[in-house]
Protein backbone atom coordinates (compact mmCIF):
# COMPACT_ATOMS: atom_id res chain seq x y z
CA UNK A 1 0.00 0.00 0.00
CA UNK A 2 1.31 3.37 -1.33
CA UNK A 3 -0.19 5.23 2.46
CA UNK A 4 0.86 3.79 5.90
CA UNK A 5 1.49 2.45 7.92
CA UNK A 6 -0.12 4.65 10.52
CA UNK A 7 1.19 5.62 14.33
CA UNK A 8 -1.93 5.21 15.80
CA UNK A 9 -5.90 5.36 15.33
CA UNK A 10 -6.07 9.31 14.91
CA UNK A 11 -3.48 8.95 12.12
CA UNK A 12 -5.52 6.66 10.03
CA UNK A 13 -8.11 8.23 10.29
CA UNK A 14 -7.36 11.48 9.50
CA UNK A 15 -6.26 9.56 6.06
CA UNK A 16 -9.31 8.16 5.87
CA UNK A 17 -11.29 11.44 6.15
CA UNK A 18 -9.11 12.70 3.52
CA UNK A 19 -8.83 10.04 1.16
CA UNK A 20 -12.84 10.01 0.91
CA UNK A 21 -13.78 13.43 0.44
CA UNK A 22 -12.50 12.89 -3.18
CA UNK A 23 -14.16 11.09 -6.14
CA UNK A 24 -11.00 9.38 -7.48
CA UNK A 25 -10.27 6.59 -5.65
CA UNK A 26 -13.98 6.20 -4.90
CA UNK A 27 -13.30 3.91 -1.49
CA UNK A 28 -15.54 1.59 0.50
CA UNK A 29 -15.97 0.44 4.05
CA UNK A 30 -16.59 -3.89 3.95
CA UNK A 31 -19.23 -4.39 7.06
CA UNK A 32 -19.40 -7.39 8.68
CA UNK A 33 -23.49 -8.17 8.72
CA UNK A 34 -23.67 -10.32 12.05
CA UNK A 35 -21.41 -7.73 13.90
CA UNK A 36 -21.89 -4.07 12.45
CA UNK A 37 -18.55 -3.89 12.41
CA UNK A 38 -16.20 -2.67 9.71
CA UNK A 39 -13.92 -5.49 8.65
CA UNK A 40 -12.21 -3.63 5.55
CA UNK A 41 -11.85 -1.54 2.88
CA UNK A 42 -11.16 -1.27 -1.10
CA UNK A 43 -11.98 1.24 -3.66
CA UNK A 44 -12.79 1.92 -7.48
CA UNK A 45 -9.93 4.16 -8.95
CA UNK A 46 -7.97 5.27 -11.89
CA UNK A 47 -11.94 5.85 -12.99
CA UNK A 48 -11.88 6.13 -16.78
CA UNK A 49 -16.21 6.35 -17.94
CA UNK A 50 -15.37 6.95 -21.13
CA UNK A 51 -13.41 4.29 -21.99
CA UNK A 52 -15.28 1.74 -19.60
CA UNK A 53 -12.11 0.87 -17.54
CA UNK A 54 -11.97 1.02 -14.11
CA UNK A 55 -9.10 -0.55 -11.16
CA UNK A 56 -10.34 -1.77 -7.72
CA UNK A 57 -7.47 -1.08 -5.54
CA UNK A 58 -6.61 0.31 -1.67
CA UNK A 59 -7.59 -2.64 -0.82
CA UNK A 60 -7.27 -3.54 3.15
CA UNK A 61 -8.34 -6.42 5.37
CA UNK A 62 -8.35 -6.78 8.52
CA UNK A 63 -7.78 -10.45 9.73
CA UNK A 64 -11.00 -10.70 10.31
CA UNK A 65 -12.17 -10.50 6.86
CA UNK A 66 -8.87 -12.16 5.31
CA UNK A 67 -9.60 -15.40 3.31
CA UNK A 68 -12.93 -14.88 4.51
CA UNK A 69 -16.06 -15.67 2.71
CA UNK A 70 -16.99 -12.69 3.50
CA UNK A 71 -14.01 -10.84 1.35
CA UNK A 72 -14.69 -12.89 -2.01
CA UNK A 73 -18.50 -11.83 -1.34
CA UNK A 74 -16.85 -8.38 -1.07
CA UNK A 75 -15.27 -8.44 -4.08
CA UNK A 76 -18.08 -10.20 -5.85
CA UNK A 77 -20.18 -7.20 -5.03
CA UNK A 78 -18.06 -4.55 -6.55
CA UNK A 79 -17.59 -6.73 -9.54
CA UNK A 80 -21.00 -6.68 -9.62
CA UNK A 81 -21.24 -3.31 -9.71
CA UNK A 82 -18.93 -2.54 -12.29
CA UNK A 83 -20.13 -4.56 -14.54
CA UNK A 84 -24.06 -4.85 -13.92
CA UNK A 85 -24.58 -1.26 -12.42
CA UNK A 86 -21.99 1.27 -14.41
CA UNK A 87 -21.69 -0.98 -17.33
CA UNK A 88 -18.14 -0.84 -17.56
CA UNK A 89 -15.57 -3.46 -20.31
CA UNK A 90 -12.81 -3.61 -18.20
CA UNK A 91 -12.16 -4.08 -14.35
CA UNK A 92 -8.16 -4.62 -13.50
CA UNK A 93 -6.38 -5.49 -10.43
CA UNK A 94 -2.56 -4.01 -10.33
CA UNK A 95 -0.18 -4.85 -7.34
CA UNK A 96 3.29 -4.74 -6.84
CA UNK A 97 5.11 -7.81 -8.88
CA UNK A 98 6.62 -8.97 -5.62
CA UNK A 99 3.19 -8.94 -3.75
CA UNK A 100 2.33 -12.31 -3.58
CA UNK A 101 -0.68 -12.99 -1.83
CA UNK A 102 -2.06 -10.51 -4.29
CA UNK A 103 -1.03 -11.49 -7.04
CA UNK A 104 -2.89 -14.90 -5.87
CA UNK A 105 -6.09 -13.32 -4.84
CA UNK A 106 -6.31 -11.84 -8.41
CA UNK A 107 -5.86 -15.21 -9.63
CA UNK A 108 -8.12 -16.76 -6.94
CA UNK A 109 -11.25 -14.58 -8.33
CA UNK A 110 -10.93 -14.76 -11.95
CA UNK A 111 -8.32 -12.11 -13.19
CA UNK A 112 -6.16 -12.71 -16.00
CA UNK A 113 -2.27 -12.08 -16.12
CA UNK A 114 -1.83 -9.60 -18.58
CA UNK A 115 1.96 -8.63 -17.51
CA UNK A 116 4.15 -6.79 -15.62
CA UNK A 117 4.83 -3.12 -16.37
CA UNK A 118 8.52 -2.83 -14.98
CA UNK A 119 9.39 0.39 -12.97
CA UNK A 120 6.26 1.55 -13.39
CA UNK A 121 6.52 3.74 -10.37
CA UNK A 122 8.27 4.76 -7.39
CA UNK A 123 7.19 4.88 -4.06
CA UNK A 124 8.13 4.10 -0.09
CA UNK A 125 12.29 4.60 -1.57
CA UNK A 126 11.93 2.10 -4.34
CA UNK A 127 11.40 1.42 -7.83
CA UNK A 128 8.05 -0.90 -8.06
CA UNK A 129 7.13 -2.88 -10.99
CA UNK A 130 3.54 -3.88 -11.43
CA UNK A 131 1.93 -6.74 -12.57
CA UNK A 132 -1.39 -6.06 -13.98
CA UNK A 133 -4.77 -8.18 -13.94
CA UNK A 134 -8.09 -7.92 -15.70
CA UNK A 135 -11.57 -9.04 -16.21
CA UNK A 136 -13.60 -8.05 -19.18
CA UNK A 137 -17.50 -7.68 -19.37
CA UNK A 138 -17.39 -10.79 -21.87
CA UNK A 139 -15.62 -13.44 -18.74
CA UNK A 140 -17.97 -10.92 -16.21
CA UNK A 141 -21.20 -13.56 -16.86
CA UNK A 142 -19.36 -16.81 -16.44
CA UNK A 143 -17.17 -15.44 -13.45
CA UNK A 144 -20.75 -14.32 -11.90
CA UNK A 145 -21.98 -17.60 -12.21
CA UNK A 146 -18.64 -18.98 -10.69
CA UNK A 147 -19.21 -16.85 -7.79
CA UNK A 148 -22.96 -17.35 -7.26
CA UNK A 149 -22.07 -21.15 -7.28
CA UNK A 150 -19.19 -20.63 -4.83
CA UNK A 151 -21.36 -18.59 -2.33
CA UNK A 152 -23.86 -20.62 -2.29
CA UNK A 153 -24.66 -21.99 1.43
CA UNK A 154 -24.20 -25.85 -0.05
CA UNK A 155 -20.96 -25.13 -0.94
CA UNK A 156 -20.08 -24.99 2.65
CA UNK A 157 -19.72 -27.73 4.97
CA UNK A 158 -20.75 -27.30 8.77
CA UNK A 159 -17.60 -26.06 9.58
CA UNK A 160 -17.53 -23.26 7.08
CA UNK A 161 -15.14 -24.92 4.83
CA UNK A 162 -16.00 -24.85 0.87
CA UNK A 163 -16.09 -28.01 -0.83
CA UNK A 164 -15.69 -26.70 -4.19
CA UNK A 165 -13.13 -24.07 -4.69
CA UNK A 166 -13.95 -21.02 -6.75
CA UNK A 167 -11.49 -22.09 -9.74
CA UNK A 168 -12.70 -25.62 -9.72
CA UNK A 169 -16.02 -24.06 -10.17
CA UNK A 170 -15.19 -22.26 -13.05
CA UNK A 171 -13.59 -25.13 -14.89
CA UNK A 172 -16.54 -27.14 -14.30
CA UNK A 173 -18.87 -24.09 -15.89
CA UNK A 174 -16.22 -23.66 -18.92
CA UNK A 175 -13.84 -21.29 -18.01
Amino acid sequence: MAAGPFADEAAYLAYAERITAGRDPKHYAVIDRASGQPTGTLALMRIDAAMGVIEVGHVAFSPLLQRTRGATEAQFLLMAYVFEGLGYRRYEWKCDALNAPSRRAAERLGFRFEGIFRQATIYKGRSRDTAWYSVIDREWPLLREAFRAWLAPENFDAAGRQRRSLAEIRQALGG
